[in-house]
């Protein structure tokens, strides 16, 4: 791969290039659902190839090839110089990378059983098993289960000296219950509160699917008959399986610090975290505090080096309720309005990148991308049980649901997968057709309580969307169950 990578780089660089960097990638996804008592597919997908990325007078190009050989190496990152040089005239501003010292190793995910190496019969077992599991609860009408597993081989290399190996492993087991009321016709679905992980087959043994899709089944069929919510004004406690997602919207895509400064509005929009707001925004009440680490055991996101070749990272994005920072990459850490912006809230100097960039295949160019993003615990110990009993009208809201948000990220609305009522301190049953709506600042600072690490749980995406052509990236964000004062709750079902 070495001597590879250096043909694409002295190409680069006789060809005029200042800085040149390559990825060459095998992108390999296993995909399996069953429905019922029968499998309903089995797909192997694999991908092969490079991508040459190259700097010429402050200006990149990108070409990419699925012909691994030395002369179409040569040839296309030749064509990643044409590209920067027909690029120029609508260059914005010079790109500059931040130093960044160079790197030579490897790294690989820590699992222990490579997915990819249990057989096909084990997997779609524990699949009809989970079904079947499910389908004794009487009212459980079908049942799907899936489990996807991907892998990233990766090798990079760049001008600066840098040679890196990577070996990224995710899997991602779950099931999905269906209950109908023949009488009615109404139906009611739900989703097991499973993410995916960084992780090999040992995820699947551990999320146990087939001991979930009872319960699964009968909480299905309690939506069926629990009542449609009133609507007004709650006090929420958020468990993480439906938290996450409330994170990743309002905070992770806000704080990509190309979208602050309007140079991403793909897939949702630009930022209300504006530049002027850093150092001084409160974003959150004092027990709120983000942070945003590539390095966390098990993350979507992590890894040792990002695709900039810069090795991973935890930072800070919000203390105790204050915008402190963003999502940086090489090229983004010296733009003048960033550093201007530090400078003017009294922060250090940042001259390193965060190392929060991505491509979802050899043939992408690498961008910013979100990170692990998690919501840290409460400092004091605290339980569920202690919150709910603490709360006197509220919604506990389990697992992700619909949602949507405006272009700046700052209004929005949730829902989840089963929702209990909270009423003089204890659950009193489950509701229906919940959904929580409000503006991003007004959100965080409702939160007054948050549960201790003990409680601290994972949810992620495998298919983050950004960009155009788009890509999808994957990540992580935990949590631990936190309590939001006075939301508005509507109701889903009801006609306006």
């Amino acid at each position: 791969m070495k001597e590879l990578a250096d043909v694409a780089l002295n190409a680069a660089q006789s060809a005029g290039a200042e800085y040149a960097d390559i990825r060459i990638s095998r992108h390999r996804q296993q995909s399996l659902s069953a429905r019922e008592d029968h499998v309903e597919s089995v797909r192997d997908t694999e991908s092969f190839g490079f991508g040459v990325r190259v700097l010429v007078d402050g200006t990149w190009g990108f070409a990419a090839s699925s012909r691994v050989e030395r002369e179409t190496i040569a040839q296309v990152a030749r064509r990643a110089v044409a590209t920067a040089q027909a690029n120029r005239p609508a260059r914005r501003r010079p790109v500059e990378l931040v130093d960044a010292p160079a790197h030579v190793g490897a790294w690989r995910t820590p699992i222990e059983t490579d997915p990819f190496e249990v057989p096909l019969a084990e997997k779609t077992d524990v699949l009809l098993a989970a079904n079947a599991a499910a389908m004794t609860v009487a009212g459980a009408k079908y049942c799907m289960s899936w489990m996807t597993f991907q892998n990233e081989r990766k090798f990079f290399a760049n001008t600066d000296g840098s040679a890196i190996d990577q070996d990224i492993y995710r899997t991602y087991p779950c099931l999905s219950v269906t209950a109908t009321d023949p009488a009615t016709g109404k139906f009611e679905t739900r989703r097991a509160d499973v993410a995916p992980r960084g992780m090999g087959y040992e995820h699947v043994r551990q999320a146990d699917l087939v001991g979930l899709a009872p319960r699964m089944a009968d909480q299905a069929v309690e939506k069926l008959h629990a009542p449609s919510v009133e609507p007004g004004r709650y006090d929420l406690i958020l468990h993480p399986s439906n938290l996450w997602l409330t994170m990743h919207e309002s905070l992770g895509h806000p704080t990509e610090l190309d979208r602050v400064v309007g140079l991403e509005a793909n897939f949702a929009g630009t930022s209300f975290l504006t530049l002027d707001k850093l150092g001084a925004f409160r974003y959150g009440s004092p027990v709120v505090n983000f942070k945003a680490d590539r390095t966390l055991p098990t993350g979507l996101a992590t890894c040792a080096y990002d695709d900039d070749g810069v090795e991973t990272t935890e930072w800070p994005l919000v203390r105790d309720g204050i915008l402190v920072d963003y999502q940086t990459i090489r090229e983004q850490v010296l733009w003048p309005e960033y550093r201007r912006a530090r400078a003017a809230a009294g922060l250090p100097e940042v001259r390193h990148s965060y190392g929060a960039c991505y491509a979802d295949s050899w043939s992408s160019f690498p961008f910013q991308r979100q990170a692990n993003i998690h919501l840290e615990a409460g400092r004091d110990p605290l339980t569920p049980e202690e919150l709910i009993a603490d709360t006197e009208r509220g919604i506990y809201i389990v697992g992700d649901g619909s949602f949507s948000i405006d272009q700046q990220r700052r209004n929005f609305q949730f829902s989840g997968q089963v929702f209990y009522e909270v009423r003089d301190g204890k659950i009193a049953g489950m509701l229906n057709d919940v959904a929580y709506q409000a503006q991003t600042p007004e959100f965080w600072n409702a939160c007054d309580a948050i549960c201790d690490e003990r409680y601290w749980k994972m949810g992620g995406t495998l298919n983050c969307g950004k960009g155009q052509p788009p890509q999808a990236a994957k990540m992580s964000h935990g949590a631990a169950p936190a309590r939001f004062r006075q939301i508005n709750v509507l109701n889903t079902r009801r006609k306006v």
